[in-house]
């Protein structure tokens, strides 16, 4: 059984850092170098070179070949590019560890991984082709998309960069054996290719995204732009990692209006716009109602339904500053001084020798 060393232990955040900057690429790929990967998986695979068609982004792919009869693109090939190189030259590697060493690995390199660049850029850039053709989906109009998405005939950059990971660390650092040109294939078509659709025929390649944002904990997030943006302009508005509508992800959230909240149907939406914009100037838009008050204390309704759950809040004004804070409480507090007391985790507030 191979056992890893502290050294050896010690160079795993190296190589995370280093297929995660892969996966995060913005720069254009290189076409030559593409079409040369491409060619290479293909030939691997026993298939004669196909016809690349370049893409701006995914969405450029999939409107690409919508169109096309499925004699134009001849049968898929992802799953088949996937068990001849990626899941071959996983195997190989994998024989080699043991099962300690290879859950160690997994929870160190693949799984950190696969929470950023799947989880999050991958499956944001997923739903939101999907959430524009949703119509055509649910129609089953459109049976070559229905194909794509659900028999998963497409190579994602995203994931490939975390089997990456793996990868080149148990054959650099663990000198594990391995099949060359079955590599130098995986790393060719990693670094050179973003979203890829395999066909006999055709091959639809995609570029990479131009630009990428994210806040302090690695969530896609953008204030006033796209999260996710490829050079055709298609884009992913997210706040926090909650997907947004256009129409509101391309507005600065210090203009978000709290009228918003009476239309918007995704509850996600709902409360990051709750979050963003604040319950005083929500209380302040909407005019909640006022309940009951007691000394500073107010108790408010927001009489719309823009929340799962009726929203009661309250209003605290400082008497010293006349600083004014909203604080939102359940709806089974009844009164000012009961949303107090529960504020101050059930202690009454007559209780309290010192008010702020």
């Amino acid at each position: 059984m191979i056992a890893i060393t502290p050294e050896q232990t010690a160079l795993i955040p190296t190589y995370r850092e280093k297929w995660r900057l892969i996966g995060l690429s913005i720069k254009p790929i290189d076409r030559p170098q593409a079409t040369a990967a491409i060619n290479t998986a293909y030939n691997i695979i026993g298939c004669s070179e196909p016809k690349i068609i370049f893409c701006d982004s995914p969405e450029a792919a999939l409107q690409a070949f919508k169109p096309l009869i499925e004699g134009d693109l001849g049968s898929e090939l992802g799953r088949e590019i996937r068990n001849k190189i990626y899941n071959e030259l996983y195997n190989q590697l994998r024989y080699q560890l043991g099962s300690e060493l290879e859950n160690k690995l997994y929870s160190k390199l693949y799984n950190p991984l696969f929470d950023q660049l799947m989880s999050q850029l991958h499956g944001q850039i997923k739903d939101e082709i999907l959430n524009r053709f949703i119509g055509e989906l649910e129609s089953g109009c459109d049976s070559i998309l229905n194909r794509q998405f659900y028999n998963n005939n497409y190579i994602v950059s995203e994931l490939s960069a975390c089997h990456g990971s793996w990868v080149n660390f148990c054959i650099s650092v663990l000198n594990l054996e391995y099949d060359p040109p079955l590599y130098s294939a995986f790393k060719s078509l990693v670094e050179n290719c973003g979203w890829i659709y395999p066909f006999e025929k055709k091959c639809f390649v995609c570029d990479r995204p131009r630009q990428l944002h994210f806040d302090s904990e690695y969530l896609l997030h953008a204030e006033g732009q796209p999260a996710v943006e490829f050079a055709d302009k298609f884009s992913v508005y997210c706040y926090r990692a909650v997907r947004l509508p256009q129409t509101i992800g391309q507005v600065p959230p210090q203009f978000w209006q709290a009228s918003w909240l009476l239309t918007e149907q995704n509850a996600e939406v709902r409360r990051v716009l709750i979050q963003a914009i604040g319950y005083p100037k929500i209380c302040q838009e909407l005019q909640a109602t006022e309940l009951d008050t007691w000394q500073e204390y107010t108790l408010l309704k927001i009489e719309n339904n823009i929340d799962i759950e009726p929203i009661y809040l309250l209003k605290m004004t400082c008497p010293s500053t006349g600083h004014v804070h909203v604080l939102r409480v359940p709806p089974e507090v009844r009164s000012a001084k009961e949303g107090m007391s529960w504020v101050n985790w059930g202690i009454d507030p007559e209780e309290f020798q010192v008010q702020t």
